[in-house]
């Protein structure tokens, strides 16, 4: 498996100056989509219901990466660098706004949701730099510890990921909150639209990393499946079972569930193009395949979380009616 996952590495993405324009640009409307949906008062929820909202934000912005870097030496014979590094830029990646959807399916506390996701993506402008440098550059300096020789010379730049994030994030996430502030009917009308644009955009995203490639997609798709199904298993199992620990409502564990293994890879496949941050020479095919296949697959696991969330009120609402 090692061997298989080492042939996806010198695959490369490469864009010209006006196409990264163009996705930067796109992807900065995205962003203001999902302010759209983003009011000031919502953020009170961490301040009268704070347990779940803290335990939320410590399974998103902490324990997921702490875990993914420990679920990463557990398998590190079988998991290539570049396959680790796009495992570690996606937990380092804030919640993706699908989320929402997924827990008013699930029956959650959507309230929750939206004030996690809120929160989680305004401080990804700081958050995702800070955790990709970190637990990145931990695992760089274990590698090279054990002489691994298949690691490429990754330089991790956390301050032009900053830069970037910042400018993708930051600028359009509070331009959206002041739109919603001073024209909230027309940002109440634009937010689904902007919604289905943001998916749109991710699918054209995905097409984009893997037509040149489609081939070696089709051979190594099961390897690529089986890690990023045991990556987002562990996603879901760290929210739900945090808020089992802590004894939260059923509603706010389920949030807890979908908050922590939904993740906004659209934004790793954004900083993955970007030749300021990984230089196009680098041969960076296994973080490509890993970040847009999660993309793909939370979606599905969203989906089947809130099935199963949904078949367990059913069959508990039976016994209770006999």
């Amino acid at each position: 498996m090692y061997e298989q996952l080492l042939n996806l590495d010198p695959i490369r993405i490469n864009f010209s100056a006006g196409g990264m324009r163009v996705i930067n640009i796109v992807l900065a409307l995205v962003m203001f989509g999902v302010a759209l949906g983003i009011r000031p008062a919502e953020f009170k929820t961490v301040f009268i219901r704070p347990k779940s909202a803290i335990l939320g934000l410590i399974c998103q912005w902490f324990l997921l990466p702490a875990m993914t870097f420990l679920l990463i030496m557990l398998f590190r014979n079988y998991v290539t660098p570049m396959v680790a590094m796009g495992m570690i830029l996606v937990a380092s990646c804030p919640g993706g706004n699908i989320s929402n959807f997924m827990s008013s399916l699930s029956k959650a506390n959507t309230e929750l949701s939206v004030t996690l996701t809120a929160i989680s993506t305004s401080a990804a402008t700081f958050m995702t730099p800070f955790s990709f440098a970190f637990w990145g550059g931990l695992y760089t300096r274990y590698l090279n510890r054990y002489a691994d020789a298949a690691l490429q010379p990754l330089h991790i730049d956390i301050w032009q990921t900053l830069e970037t994030v910042f400018i993708l994030l930051g600028i359009p996430l509070v331009l959206g909150i002041l739109f919603v502030h001073f024209f909230p009917k027309a940002a109440e009308k634009m937010k689904k639209p902007m919604q289905y644009f943001s998916l749109i955009f991710f699918i054209a995203m995905v097409v984009l990393s893997f037509s040149n490639n489609f081939d070696l997609f089709i051979k190594y798709i099961f390897f690529i499946f089986i890690i990023v199904l045991l990556h987002n298993a562990l996603a879901l199992s760290i929210g739900y079972g945090v808020g089992s620990a802590f004894k939260l409502p059923r509603k706010d564990r389920r949030t807890l569930t979908i908050e922590t293994g939904i993740q906004n890879s659209g934004l790793g496949l954004v900083l993955l193009f970007n030749p300021k941050i990984f230089p196009p020479e680098l041969a960076l095919g296994g973080m490509l395949f890993i970040t847009a296949w999660w993309g793909v697959w939370h979606i599905i696991s969203g989906l089947g979380v809130s099935f199963l969330f949904n078949w367990r009120d059913r069959r508990l609402t039976r016994k209770t009616s006999v």
